[in-house]
């Protein structure tokens, strides 16, 4: 199945955190925090500004980002577990 979000939502894969902390001590899955990073895996059009034209989104498929703790809403699509969020939501690309 294929999902495209519409208006100014974008589809986001989180990506896994730490297994291990700096020190080596290994951290449950119970006690890890969710990570706040992920994949972007699909982008919708854009929202309308006042005038209805429509605002291409500034994020694409592929990039990196940074959002917040809370953001978006979990969704399960093909057994895997993805975030749909506002592009709002996002709080920055990481680049390099």
């Amino acid at each position: 199945m294929s999902f495209r979000p519409l208006h100014d939502r974008v589809v986001v894969r989180r990506l896994d955190g730490e297994e291990k902390t700096k020190g080596g001590i290994i951290i449950p899955d119970t006690a890890k925090e969710k990570p706040s990073e992920g994949v972007i895996v699909s982008v919708g059009p854009g929202a309308r500004d006042d005038n209805g034209k429509t605002v291409a989104p500034d994020v694409k498929a592929g990039d990196r980002v940074l959002f917040g703790k809370w953001s978006g809403t979990e969704v399960k699509v093909d057994g895997e577990d993805l975030l749909i969020m506002k592009e709002s939501d996002i709080m920055g690309v990481i680049e390099g």
